[in-house]
């Protein structure tokens, strides 16, 4: 048990507090994509903190193992405001919308400090991020970054505001042929690894990422920021960022995209007509989100809105909280944890229908607030009751007298909503049952309808 204390200490995730001194790391953080190295698989993306050397040489010492530098292309006035930013439950930018373009510095400042960043930092990755429009501009620009010395270049696909008014960013990831075509201009020209930054704007990013592949694209950069509009001022009428009374359509970013780069990190992983190593990228603030994406493809990661919020400074926990993961389990290297979730992620059809959970509380940490009550009436399937509380013990803080929860396991579907709603984390456990039967995916149990030999399942009263 103190093994398992320390263990989940090590493992935390409060990025606010300062990690305890870790103990001598065994697992190997280095980092390899696409042949460009690093110590550490986490790198600072493109954006607002890479925009100069002074920011660069801020996060290297912080321990950053790369930096994507901020788009350099011809340079673009920006406007004031830029951001606004999404409070969820205290929770300040669970999501954050950006209406900044590309770099507004110009090229030779952005390449000279480029070359001055890799000469100083030789151990650590770093990638020139572009985004021009023609044959020739790519030339230019993609031979002047390897000048300065790169470990890489990435393709600006994705920008979703702002620059498709010009051709470029999202509607050129909107279009397999254009990503074909402009991924091989670039090519002619390059001498490094080529990364391509895709926007997730699409309804099928495998179909992208294809197009990336065919072309002759080294490796994949998932997700850049998603269309969106963050609120709107109720006394004015301006969605934020307010620009002179008016607004825009802008990127969105944060914890709150997470879920949705990590399905488009899997359907990439999972495509064998993909076969490109990614950069995860979308809503990372912890080493845990860090490991998800590895688990599910990634081979690193990178990360902007986290670092916006809390200095570059959030790489030591980021370290410390995934090398002690990956040694708690054993692992060697990032690549004894890349890839083991993909394969278990299915479609629908090839689910378990035989497979069942059910919800249990445990009554020594439940604090009788009910909400599992609630919820389950209101919008589940009407399986926990209230009860007396006198054999359920006093339990945390729990008014005396007042009834407590219980499930009817008979009649819980283990839809896993009571547990996501509680409060009071593990309260409630989604346990296992053997309902004796073998397992059943909807294909094979179409095809014993058809065939006889499978009885309907009953549907539910």
């Amino acid at each position: 048990m103190a093994g398992q204390r320390v263990l989940r200490h090590a493992l935390d995730d409060d990025i606010h507090s300062s990690p305890r001194k870790p103990s001598p790391a065994v697992a190997d953080l280095t980092s390899n994509l696409a042949g460009i190295t690093s110590p550490n698989p986490f790198w600072v993306a493109s954006g607002p903190p890479s925009n100069t050397a002074h920011q660069a040489h801020r996060a290297f010492e912080a321990g950053w193992g790369g930096l994507v530098w901020k788009t350099i292309g011809d340079p673009t006035p920006n406007v004031a405001s830029r951001y606004s930013g999404l409070t969820i439950r205290g929770r300040r930018m669970a999501g954050f919308n950006n209406i900044e373009l590309i770099s507004d510095r110009s090229a030779d400042a952005n390449f000279r400090e480029l070359a001055e960043l890799k000469r100083r930092w030789p151990d650590r990755a770093v990638v020139a991020s572009l985004m021009v429009d023609t044959r020739e501009r790519w030339h230019e620009f993609v031979r002047r970054a390897a000048d300065s010395g790169v470990d890489g270049i990435e393709l600006n696909f994705g920008c979703p505001h702002g620059m498709v008014e010009r051709g470029m960013g999202s509607v050129v990831g909107q279009d397999p042929r254009a990503i074909e075509t402009i991924v091989g201009w670039a090519l002619e020209a390059a001498t490094v690894p080529v990364l391509v930054k895709l926007t997730p704007n699409v309804t099928d990013i495998a179909a992208a990422a294809r197009a990336v592949r065919q072309a002759g694209g080294h490796a994949l950069s998932l997700i850049n920021t998603i269309n969106s509009i963050t609120n709107v001022n109720l006394d004015t009428f301006t969605p934020e960022p307010d620009v002179g009374g008016k607004s825009s359509h802008g990127g969105y970013a944060g914890p709150a995209i997470k879920p949705i780069a990590l399905h488009m990190v899997h359907a990439c992983a999972a495509d064998p007509a993909v076969g490109l190593p990614i950069s995860g990228v979308g809503g990372i603030a912890t080493w845990r989100d860090a490991a998800e994406f590895l688990a599910l493809g990634a081979a690193n990661v990178q990360v902007c809105t986290a670092i916006m919020h809390r200095g570059f400074g959030i790489v030591e926990r980021l370290i410390d909280g995934l090398s002690a993961y990956l040694d708690s389990k054993g692992f060697r290297t990032l690549g004894d944890l890349r890839g083991r979730a993909v394969s278990n992620v299915v479609d629908w059809s090839h689910l378990d229908l035989n497979a069942r959970r059910v919800a249990r509380i445990d009554y020594e940490t439940c604090i009788g607030c009910n909400l599992c009550h609630v919820v389950c009436e209101d919008a589940a399937f009407q399986c926990i009751d209230l009860v007396d509380s006198a054999a359920y013990g006093p339990g945390p803080g729990r008014v005396p007298g007042r009834p407590v929860p219980l499930v009817r396991e008979a009649d819980c579907v283990g839809c896993n909503l009571c547990s996501i709603v509680c409060p009071v984390v593990d309260c409630i456990r989604m346990v296992p049952v053997d309902t004796g039967g073998a397992p059943l995916t909807w294909e094979q149990y179409q095809s014993g309808l058809a065939a006889g030999t499978a009885p309907p399942i009953p549907p539910r009263p």
